[in-house]
């Protein structure tokens, strides 16, 4: 079996040791390097070809923000899980639109650790459902009281929705109201195969990377 190379960015040299004694016990799991900003990430993933980037986000430098928005821009990049000390914090809410696989707190137990990992590298979310709806609803509520921008958010995510079916909509304000393949199926009488070919089509119709996207692009346009 193939080991699960993993790269750890975070500018806490315990921080990074005790990730790697964490996960150097995973017999699937190789840590293959470590950077302690943002700047030197591009390079590290060069050089040791990651499969999972475990990234912090609030760094000296370059942020994790600036560093996954970089990574998600390259050829057949590596997945990124936030490292995190807040859970419901606004940069992981912008980490995910810019493509992470989802986020831990930095206290989350060695063995759950290990597992998002796997789920990661596997291109599962690292998000359960009921968290991505939470997660959404606060920080977006807090987005929407500040104005700014919004109007011109709502517009771009509208035009994008408009080029799904009927039936991909539906699914997508399911996947944003926080169900599970399964919730969605019983809902919309169709079967989880089904929900998920859905699913894939849309992610390569919106040019997303993974469900948590949809969730927010949904949110986006007002339709939850």
């Amino acid at each position: 079996m193939t080991n699960i190379k993993v790269l750890i960015v975070d500018d806490d040299a315990l921080v990074r040791a005790g990730l790697t004694m964490m996960l150097a016990g995973a017999p699937d799991v190789e840590i293959v390097g470590e950077a302690a900003d943002g700047a030197d990430v591009p390079g590290a993933v060069e050089s040791t070809k990651p499969d999972v980037v475990l990234m912090d986000i609030r760094m000296p430098d370059i942020d994790g923000l600036a560093a996954t928005e970089t990574l998600r821009r390259r050829p057949d990049p590596p997945e990124v899980v936030i490292l995190t000390t807040f859970d419901a914090d606004e940069h992981v809410l912008r980490a995910l639109r810019a493509g992470a696989t989802g986020f831990l707190l930095k206290d989350t137990p060695p063995a759950d650790i290990v597992a998002a990992v796997r789920r990661a590298a596997a291109g599962e979310p690292i998000l359960s459902p009921a968290v991505t709806r939470q997660l959404i609803a606060h920080v977006t509520g807090t987005e929407r009281a500040g104005g700014g921008g919004n109007g011109d958010r709502r517009a771009r995510a509208t035009s994008a929705l408009a080029t799904l079916s009927d039936r991909e909509r539906e699914v997508a304000v399911a996947i944003a109201d926080g169900k599970s393949n399964a919730e969605i199926a019983s809902d919309l009488y169709m079967s989880v195969a089904t929900v998920k070919a859905h699913v894939s089509r849309m992610l390569t119709k919106l040019e997303l990377n993974n469900r948590v996207q949809i969730a927010l692009l949904v949110h986006d346009a007002d339709l939850i």
